[in-house]
Formats: structure tokens, C-alpha cells, sequence
């Protein structure tokens, strides 16, 4: 028989320390997943309506942004981040600004993606035309445009792999 203090009922099963309950199974759909990486964009434009526009629209498609209002402004951060895509408009602060944006991104070791950016439909070619080795995007389609950014993201990706297995 127990020994049980003077004045202390004693101990029944309900009072004793039970094991921890099993944990349930997850679903594999429902089971926590490390979070992806977010592929980084670099916009420059000098006009902030269309920096704006653009910025929240690749954010609200999954993309992290960083954005510049002029090419000096681009170059820097070129020279801090590394990005997978740089979208810049052709004129900024000169006429052709996005072109030195375009061609220090070039020099970089990483290679991202590159492409001008314009919103004037009756200034620029037909969307997704190849312009002297540089896609144009047009930013008027935002379905449209989001498949583009994805496409040159994607076709960057590629080339980084094939050069991978090529060394």
C-alpha cells in the first residue's frame, strides 16, 4: 500500500503524469515549406508613376524589387545587389541612359537577364520583338508582362545551367 501523507488524498491514475499525446500526420500538401527565394528585379525609370506602377505590379507577382529613378542611381545598385532580371527605361537623365544601365549589368559576373522597358506603345515595336540583342517589354499588359519577366528569368536560369555543366 502506498505511503500518502497525513491530510494529501492519495494518488489515482487521473492525477499521474500522462505521456505526450502523438503528434498527428500532415497531409504533404498542408506540411510547412521553407520559403522560396524571391527572384530580384532591378527597375530603373526616371518617370515615378511607371517605376511605381511597374514596381507593384512584379511585387504583387512574386518578385522582390529594387528601384532606381535614374542610371547613376541603377549602376549603384548594380554594384551592391545581384539581380536576376534589370528592366530600365532608354531615356532617363539622357537619351540614352538604359543603354549604359543594360551594358554594366552585361559586365557583371552573375549575367543577369536584361531588357528595355517602355509603356508608349506607339513609340516601341511589337511586344516581345528582339531589339538589337535587348527584349522590349511593354508594360500595358500586366498578365502579358509578368509572362515576360517570368520568360526572361527562366531563359537566364537555362543558360546559367547549361554554362554550369559546360565547367
Amino acid at each position: 500500500m502506498p505511503v500518502v501523507p497525513a491530510g494529501l488524498p492519495p494518488v489515482t491514475d487521473k492525477m499521474r503524469p500522462q505521456p505526450p499525446a502523438r503528434k498527428a500526420k500532415f497531409p504533404e500538401a498542408l506540411k510547412p515549406r521553407a520559403p522560396q527565394r524571391m527572384a530580384r528585379v532591378l527597375l530603373a525609370d526616371d518617370d515615378p508613376a511607371a517605376r511605381l506602377t511597374l514596381q507593384t505590379v512584379l511585387e504583387a507577382g512574386g518578385y522582390h524589387v529594387d528601384s532606381a529613378a535614374s542610371a547613376a542611381e541603377a549602376v549603384s545598385l548594380l554594384d551592391r545587389s545581384e539581380y536576376e532580371l534589370v528592366l530600365t527605361d532608354l531615356a532617363m537623365e539622357s537619351p540614352e541612359a538604359g543603354l549604359r544601365v543594360l551594358a554594366h549589368a552585361r559586365m557583371k559576373d552573375y549575367r543577369p537577364a536584361t531588357a528595355l522597358v517602355t509603356s508608349w506603345r506607339a513609340r516601341s515595336p511589337r511586344s516581345g520583338r528582339k531589339v538589337s540583342g535587348r527584349m522590349l517589354v511593354e508594360a500595358e499588359d500586366v498578365p502579358e508582362l509578368l509572362g515576360q519577366v517570368a520568360n526572361l528569368i527562366g531563359t537566364r536560369a537555362s543558360r546559367r545551367v547549361r554554362s554550369a555543366r559546360r565547367g
